[in-house]
Formats: C-alpha cells, sequence, structure tokens
C-alpha cells in the first residue's frame, strides 16, 4: 500500500510532521496552516480514489467534514470557550457518520462473527463506562457531553470491530487500528483538558488523532465487501 499512494503518503507524512513540529514547538501561525489540510488531503484522496460511488463512502466523508470542522473550533477554542463545546459536537457527528458507514458492512452479513460481536461489546463497554467515572469526578458541567461522547466514541469502535469477516482483512485491519488510535487521541485530550495537563499532550493527541483518520480514510479506499454464502 505504500508504493500504490506512494503521492499521497509523502504528502501526508509532510502534513504529519509540520503538524508533530508546531505542536512540539508550541507555532499558532503553523498550526492553523497545517491543522485543516490533514482532513483535506484525506477528504481529497477519498473522493479522487472512490469517487464516493456508494453509501460506505460518502458517509466516511461527510464524517470526515465534520472532522474538518471540529479540527477549526477546537483550534480556535482559546478564543472562546463555546468553541470547545462546538467541536466536540462536530466530532460527535463525525463518529456518527462512521458508524454509520461500519454499520453497513456489519448489516451485510449479520450472522458472522457472533463471538467476535460478543467481545467487542464487552470490552467497549467496560472502557467507556470505567474510563468515564475515572473523568467523572473532573467534569463539572460537561458530565452528560463528555457521557454521550465517551458512548459514541466507544460505539464506533465497536462498528469497526464489526466488520470482521464482511470486508477484507486490510480495510478491517486499517479501520480498526485507526478507531484504536482515535479512542487513544480522544482519551489524551479529556484527561490533558479534565484532569490533569502534561508536557507533549498535544503532541501526542494530534499525532495519534492523525494516524486515526489516515487509517480510517485509507481502509474506507482500499474496502472490498466479501460475498458472504
Amino acid at each position: 500500500m505504500l508504493k500504490k499512494y506512494l503521492k499521497f503518503n509523502l504528502l501526508f507524512a509532510l502534513i504529519f510532521i509540520l503538524q508533530v513540529y508546531a505542536e512540539f514547538n508550541e507555532l499558532s501561525t503553523l498550526r492553523y496552516v497545517i491543522k485543516p489540510c490533514i482532513v483535506l488531503s484525506l477528504l481529497l484522496m477519498l473522493y479522487t480514489r472512490t469517487g464516493l460511488k456508494g453509501r460506505f463512502h460518502k458517509r466516511l466523508f461527510t464524517g470526515l467534514i465534520f472532522a474538518l470542522a471540529g479540527d477549526v473550533l477546537l483550534m480556535l477554542a482559546w478564543q472562546d470557550p463555546s468553541y470547545f463545546m462546538y467541536g466536540l459536537v462536530a466530532f460527535l457527528t463525525c463518529h456518527i457518520f462512521y458508524i454509520s458507514a461500519f454499520y453497513l458492512d456489519f448489516r451485510s452479513a449479520q450472522e458472522l462473527d457472533k463471538k467476535g460481536a460478543r467481545i467487542a461489546i464487552i470490552l467497549c463497554a467496560l472502557f467507556s463506562i470505567t474510563f468515564y467515572f475515572y473523568l467523572r469526578p473532573h467534569l463539572g458541567g460537561m458530565k452528560l457531553p463528555v457521557m454521550v461522547y465517551t458512548f459514541v466514541i466507544s460505539m464506533m469502535m465497536m462498528m469497526a470491530a464489526f466488520r470482521n469477516q464482511r470486508v477484507n482483512s486490510l480495510s478491517f485491519n486499517l479501520i480498526l487500528f485507526g478507531a484504536l488510535c482515535f479512542l487513544l487521541s480522544d482519551s489524551i485530550l479529556a484527561y490533558n483538558k479534565f484532569v490533569k495537563g502534561f508536557d507533549f499532550a498535544g503532541v501526542l493527541i494530534m499525532a495519534s488523532y492523525m494516524a486515526a483518520q489516515y487509517l480510517i480514510t485509507m481502509g474506507g479506499v482500499e474496502r472490498k465487501l466479501l460475498k458472504n454464502d
């Protein structure tokens, strides 16, 4: 896959490096220029490679648009605290579109991999409940929004796991690890914002976020629905 999409991978690697550099050195101007390019490049990649011909790719594309809105809003949250909430809503909507896209694959053969589905449900439920109650004492007036967000991102992770045996292994693995990276990014962001800020949090958040969006998008590009008898 690296050779197949060499030009795009080099472009995204440049964006990745510049964004990490900007976060590490706290270069606000460079952040403002580069951060929107993360999702813009992925939108272009998804559109040019798939033509958005099916519902799966259209939903993934729409999710990325809301992610772009979320990126911009969170980037400007220092100017107005309400932008953080708007950004949260934008990413919540992004996850809902991702869930709806992954559900299309799950629905193609709901009878498959029931054991794996049960494991995914249990693990995602354990994570969402444990992490939320860990955060809860620090949330103040954000208890309900964070609870809803935690539930939705756990659902996104679960639906990514539900694609097992329904799509080709490359697409499944890319999207599953992308969802895991998204979970990691949002968990670090929540800890840093609500529990305790720490050095280089921005670097870790953005690195895992960029990896997440890249993997999910490329998993969408490589998606091939399996025909099950």
